[in-house]
């Protein structure tokens, strides 16, 4: 077995209104993440959305410093930055600071965006995102560069530079042509939503044609995120609405034409549980899949949809005591 990937993902969704019940979701998130990086996690992940009924997190970066000022080890990802939906430069300088505050271990996923909402209220131009698009990943890589550079008819030169040279580690999002040909024009590596082999090898024939180099990178067809439980069957009856709470939020945001992860088809815990995109596993099936597969990729997803916090707690305790620990105990013997 190689590298155990544990991965904590932290998107705040929940049903609380209370400003209190509010706070303490937000400041277990917090704490959950600085008991992942102590515990061995290999990353520690959140997303990005606008104005969701449930409260899907809206500000990555923010959550991303505090993240960072409470770990030492762990990556810390954005997946993904909805990139078009801000201030070029002004994102240059908060990504800058968010990697200079975690020494390098900041990593996103620039995603377009699907949504008009979001770019309705971030005031930006949802007919032209594709134009907004390119036009950011440029400034973002001059930006980051040594040099002053002409910005909209002025010579600027933006700071602080990032901790990481020559810029922050990230991937292009996007699931169409036009999105692998951005990556390969600009040199960047290709991140679509769900694994498309012909999409892939397009865009690696737009990196030759650009003279570019890069990789794609997608998630297996069977990724899930994953809820950790001595007794799965009890789990879903008692904390399946939670599930279903972010799946249907989720689900309410499908767009023809646009291909994304964890598509659920479900209007109910029964039927969300048999897509088995959302799973609730035990511990020793968890131990097994880390074992059998060098690939797998374990998002421990402890506070989906409003999960009550002690039982959140006890996923993440449960991950961490009876999986992961012995795993790492195991590679440092030499063991299985």
């Amino acid at each position: 077995m190689t590298a155990v990937n544990a991965n904590l993902r932290l998107n705040l969704t929940g049903a609380e209104t209370a400003p209190a019940a509010r706070a303490a979701r937000y400041q277990a998130a917090i704490d959950m993440a600085a008991f992942a990086d102590a515990r061995g996690f290999a990353s520690v992940n959140v997303e990005e959305h606008h104005v969701a009924d449930n409260g899907w997190l809206p500000s990555p970066l923010t959550m991303a410093a505090a993240i960072a000022a409470r770990t030492e080890h762990c990556a810390i990802g954005v997946m993904a930055l909805l990139v078009t939906l801000y201030d070029p430069v002004r994102l240059a300088e908060d990504i800058a600071v968010v990697d200079l505050l975690s020494s390098g271990r900041l990593t996103f996923i620039a995603g377009m965006g699907y949504r008009d909402i979001e770019f309705h209220i971030a005031n930006k131009p949802f007919a032209e995102r594709g134009a907004w698009m390119d036009h950011v990943l440029e400034t973002l890589l001059q930006a980051w560069g040594d040099e002053p550079f002409e910005y909209r008819g002025r010579t600027v030169n933006v700071t602080p530079k990032p901790f990481t040279r020559p810029h922050p580690f990230f991937l292009v999002g996007g699931m169409s042509r036009a999105a692998a040909r951005r990556a390969a024009r600009l040199g960047l590596p290709f991140a679509p939503p769900v694994a498309d082999p012909e999409l892939e090898a397009y865009y690696h024939a737009q990196c030759a044609a650009h003279g570019t180099q890069g990789f794609t990178h997608a998630p297996p067809a069977d990724f899930s995120v994953l809820f950790i439980h001595e007794d799965p069957d009890e789990a879903w009856t008692t904390l399946g609405d939670h599930f279903l709470n972010e799946a249907l939020e989720y689900a309410s945001w499908k767009t023809a034409g646009v291909k994304r992860p964890l598509e659920f088809c479900s209007n109910s815990v029964a039927a969300l549980r048999r897509e088995q995109r959302y799973e609730i596993i035990t511990p020793a099936e968890c131990a097994r899949r880390h074992r059998e597969r060098d690939d797998f990729f374990a998002a421990i997803h402890p506070l989906i949809g409003g999960m009550p916090l002690d039982e959140a707690w006890r996923c993440l305790q449960l991950y961490a005591d009876a999986v992961l620990q012995p795993l790492l105990a195991g590679q440092a013997t030499g063991g299985p």
